[in-house]
């Protein structure tokens, strides 16, 4: 796939009226300085008749007048505080063609060809960069990035359905809450957890961490991407759900987790004595409490981390690993979110750094889930339809998987799935098995 650049400029806020100040500066909350520091990319694309990049154009201009954060650029204030300032300097706007038809290149596979498809993630200041490809036969692919320390994946899926919504004519509905600043600690704080080892660890164990995943950068890694329709969706939660003779009623997400954590875990040959767990994210607008309203703007994630050992993961069955999985994500809430907030405000040393770490290439013999599940991605319509592909761009870590609904829409799931290509066959064997076992 030859694509090729027609235009790159930067694009400012559309504002009515006039136009605010662009001296304020907000400072980071607890929740974006532990998140990943780094610009995340989506694929999107559309079939004829597409809108013309104009109506595009005007349309991301118009929200970032609302989502201002976006335009703006991340620095330090006057006192050190990391933030963003809203000071309006734009975003980059890419033009792009392919000599071809969008046939001719589908599928769209997760594979280096894609980072053509939307601009590059390295050494960026803007917050925000959108390529807008066209093919011969009318088709086009959106790809957009964006910097995750402005938005999780609830904010960011809000910002599309405004920016679509912008694009047909509509008013933007509803508005963002963006006050970062509502997160305060506890007087006297209250620490009942332990958050150096999940949110926070120490720059010495993360050194030896870098040592250990160095090890292996010389081996070849494969982004696999899988569908599990419904039915075996369904199967799956079942055979989760039951132990013993009794029932007990797991979610789909928790199952399939549960299914990949094993499948990947015998596909990789661990030793059977060694830990492995998952790093999931778990949303805190509806655990805090009161709850923090689904407009807020910025990013309240934090993450559970099932752990068991290899052995028993693979021997025990499939509920199992489900309930560890289920057990950890319950773990996270009202009190575990407000005592992460008292100690990011009063116990991080310099000592400490975020555990979010995107330039990791392996994750083995951990893994990491970004579910995409419960998010409106596919409600972007620029005002000719709802895309037929949405995707993750190309992610060659090892060990972080990515879930999206497929775009079928009946409830089925695509895993997108990187491991090491020697692991590949045994997982493409045994990936739609139940019976998995360590020997």
């Amino acid at each position: 796939m030859n694509v090729k650049i027609e235009s790159s400029r930067i694009i400012k806020p559309l504002y009515e009226g006039t136009p605010p100040s662009t001296i304020t500066h907000i400072p980071f909350n607890v929740f974006d300085n532990v998140t990943f520091d780094a610009l995340m990319a989506l694929i999107y694309a559309y079939r004829p008749p597409t809108p013309p990049t104009s109506t595009i154009e005007t349309g991301l201009r118009k929200t970032l007048a609302v989502y201002r954060e976006w335009a703006g650029r991340i620095g330090e204030d006057e006192h050190g505080h990391r933030g963003v300032f809203l000071n309006d300097e734009g975003v980059r706007f890419i033009e792009a063609s392919v000599d071809a038809s969008l046939d001719e290149v589908l599928p769209l596979k997760p594979s280096p060809s894609m980072l053509s498809l939307h601009p590059s993630l390295n050494d960026v200041v803007e917050l925000i960069q959108v390529q807008v490809t066209r093919f011969t036969c009318g088709s086009v692919v959106v790809g957009f990035t964006g910097h995750h320390m402005i938005a999780d994946g609830h904010a960011a899926s809000n910002f599309f359905v405004a920016w679509g919504q912008a694009c047909r004519g509509m008013e933007i509905t509803p508005l963002p809450m963006n006050d970062r600043a509502i997160f305060r600690p506890r007087d006297p704080p209250l620490i009942e957890y332990n958050h150096v080892g999940a949110e926070f660890v120490s720059k010495l164990v993360n050194k030896e961490l870098t040592k250990v995943n160095n090890e292996n950068k010389e081996r070849s890694i494969i982004v696999h991407k899988v569908h599990f329709t419904l039915e075996f969706l369904g199967k799956l939660k079942a055979n989760a759900s039951f132990m013993n003779g009794k029932a007990k009623a797991y979610s789909t997400f928790e199952s399939l987790i549960a299914h990949l954590w094993r499948v990947i875990t015998k596909s990789r040959e661990i030793n059977a004595s060694q830990n492995t767990q998952i790093r999931i994210s778990v949303d805190g607008r509806r655990r805090i409490i009161p709850r923090v309203p689904d407009e807020f703007f910025g990013n309240i994630v934090l993450w559970a981390f099932p752990t068991s050992k290899v052995k028993d993961l693979l021997d025990e069955p499939l509920h199992y690993a489900t309930k560890i999985i289920h057990d950890a994500i319950t773990k996270i809430d009202d009190k575990y979110f407000k005592s992460f907030i008292d100690f990011a405000n009063h116990k991080v040393t310099e000592d400490l750094i975020p555990s979010a770490d995107m330039k990791k290439d392996s994750l083995c013999p951990n893994l990491e889930v970004d579910s995409w599940l419960r998010f409106p991605f596919y409600d972007l319509d620029f005002g000719t339809g709802c895309p037929f592909v949405f995707m993750p761009s190309y992610y060659p870590t090892e060990g972080m998987m990515f879930l999206v609904p497929s775009f079928i829409g009946d409830g089925s799931i695509d895993a997108f799935i990187p491991l090491y290509e020697d692991n590949l066959p045994t997982f493409k064997k045994i990936c739609y098995s139940l019976d998995l076992k360590a020997k």
